[in-house]
């Protein structure tokens, strides 16, 4: 219901994409009928009151079955608009790091000044939540945090993975700062969290492990990306979660004759190379042997970079990716990103 009139939502997925749409009754009505004339064979409709299949042969025949809804007890659905959300972390829950990093009151309350924090902790626990079925049960797991600065996520995550999925982790967030270091190293000690661990180091530089299952770089700045993106390779890592941001590599070299009319205005180049040197990581990370999403993420505090990479390693492999893309788009757009130089330098791109 929007202010007072009645919407049917169509969710749509496209590729990776996912749409949504709120259409009339009547405009609703229509897409399914053309969408059970042109795309499916098979409609399913539950409601309150009944369930029905309409099934369309070859030929054309329509066959509608359709009988009573059992379950008499059944609510009536909330048709608000603005539903209240159900996050992981549940507002009115205090969660003791959320306490201490200023994110809840004692009793659970979200402050208002962070309640954009608590969403995003909470979206990026979704994204986790996603690939909670691929990590292994049996043995610990290895997780990386690059650039983990004041460790609200790494938190999160240490907590949504141990305390409440019972996952054994081997959480490492490593930072620059090390004073920001040294509080962490103290939150997670008086939490309890033995296996959370914090150390002062570069990404490029960092030799404390040869093996890791997951992998998180959150607003590492400009080619620190992709270092961080080049270590979870090396690792073999089964998870990459990447928020780039200041990309100012490709802004640096492009060149592109037949995008001139557009690269000629400074924000317009901008943007579009922060886009381009996004895209160029995903196809490596594609012809690497991962399944790779570029999705919403929630703008950070101190950037309006909202973009996340997310990569999950194919049981088969390299193997498994489509045919290499990532050369021809450099080429066109004049570049040389230092992914590119790295994977090039450990042996022609490729990766054991």
């Amino acid at each position: 219901m929007v202010k007072g009139e009645l919407f049917f939502q169509i969710t749509s997925y496209v590729g990776k994409q996912v749409l949504h749409e709120n259409l009339s009754a009547e405009e609703a009505l229509e897409q399914i009928l053309r969408d059970m004339q042109e795309n499916f064979g098979q409609l399913q409709a539950d409601t309150v009151k009944f369930s029905a299949t309409a099934l369309v042969s070859k030929k054309g025949k329509v066959t509608v079955k359709r009988k009573p809804n059992r379950e008499t007890q059944k609510p009536a659905p909330d048709l608000s608009h603005n539903r209240t959300r159900q996050y992981i972390l549940e507002e009115g829950t205090p969660v003791p790091f959320l306490v201490d990093l200023g994110v809840q009151t004692e009793d659970g309350k979200v402050v208002h000044r962070f309640y954009d924090k608590f969403r995003q902790i909470n979206r990026f626990l979704e994204f986790i939540e996603d690939i909670l079925p691929i990590l292994p049960k049996d043995r610990p797991v290895h997780i990386i945090d690059f650039g983990c600065g004041k460790s609200y996520l790494t938190f999160a995550m240490y907590h949504y993975l141990h305390t409440m999925q019972g996952l054994d982790l081997r959480v490492t967030g490593l930072d620059l700062k090390k004073d920001v270091i040294l509080r962490c190293s103290r939150l997670a000690e008086k939490y309890g969290y033995e296996h959370l661990r914090f150390c002062c180091g570069d990404i490029a530089d960092y030799t404390g492990t040869d093996r890791a299952d997951m992998v998180v770089t959150l607003h590492a700045c400009d080619t620190a990306t992709d270092y961080a993106l080049y270590q979870a390779l090396r690792w073999q890592a089964g998870v990459i979660l990447s928020v780039p941001c200041c990309q100012h590599e490709v802004n640096a070299q492009i060149r592109c004759r037949k995008l001139e009319g557009a690269l000629r205005y400074g924000l317009i180049k901008e943007r579009m190379s922060a886009l381009f040197t996004d895209a160029l990581r995903a196809d490596l990370l594609e012809e690497q042997g991962y399944d790779t999403q570029i999705l919403e993420f929630i703008d950070m505090e101190h950037t309006p970079k909202n973009i996340l990479i997310r990569a999950v390693k194919r049981p088969e492999g390299a193997k498994g990716h489509k045919t290499p893309q990532s050369s021809e788009l450099a080429a066109f757009l004049g570049v040389h990103t230092t992914l590119q130089k790295l994977l090039e330098e450990s042996g022609k791109g490729e990766v054991d």
